[in-house]
């Protein structure tokens, strides 16, 4: 073999080894699903909500036992529309609300899915990957007895998931869309709230 055969040899291969590693360079430096903390799946909020249909003496009540249950200040929800069935009118109180977020939002959580035994139904996840669930009355969580003074009170519970990144659509100022990659999907959710809260889900 000729001098000048060797040396085209060697310069092809100094191309090739380059070449492969530009390319396992790139695939390295690319994040991998797992390890990108932008993925990561967390809670964002925990709404508690009793709803009554009216005011007085029985919204008090209510508002009574979401603040044992949450240790929280709830706020009154208040009609939007005309229902005279039901006797709701525009900006009535008609219940009231809890909102929790971070360790408070966790262990409430805990609480609320005790007397379901951490069991929810399927149609219970929105496609936004979103859980809610009821409790029929307040005395099935653990600690909890009844008290004649108060009555019988159920309530939703609305488990609210985010990703980092999820503030763009909030903000004042050059709001945004999350895009439908970003968002947190339906087997999303089954999955993180199971893992961390030891969740079963029935069809």
């Amino acid at each position: 073999m000729s001098e000048a055969s060797t040396q085209k040899q060697a310069q092809q291969k100094s191309r090739e080894d380059k070449a492969s590693g530009r390319a396992t360079t790139k695939a390295s430096s690319k994040p991998s699903e797992a390890s990108n903390p932008m993925r990561d799946v967390r809670i964002s909020k925990v709404t508690v909500n009793i709803g009554v249909g009216e005011g007085g003496e029985k919204l008090q009540k209510a508002e009574k036992v979401l603040q044992k249950l949450t240790g929280a200040k709830p706020v009154r929800t208040v009609g939007r529309e005309t229902n005279r069935e039901l006797g709701v009118l525009p900006g009535k109180p008609i219940g009231c609300k809890v909102t929790l977020r971070g360790d408070g939002a966790d262990a409430f959580v805990k609480r609320a899915l005790y007397p379901r035994k951490n069991k929810v139904y399927e149609y219970s996840f929105d496609n936004q990957g979103n859980l809610q669930f009821g409790v029929t009355d307040y005395t099935a969580f653990e600690g909890e007895r009844y008290d004649p003074e108060i009555g019988v009170f159920g309530m939703d519970v609305c488990i609210t998931l985010e990703r980092a990144g999820f503030r763009v659509k909030a903000r004042r100022l050059m709001a945004a869309r999350v895009p439908p990659s970003h968002r947190v999907s339906r087997d999303e959710a089954k999955s993180f709230l199971s893992k961390k809260f030891n969740l079963e889900v029935v069809q």
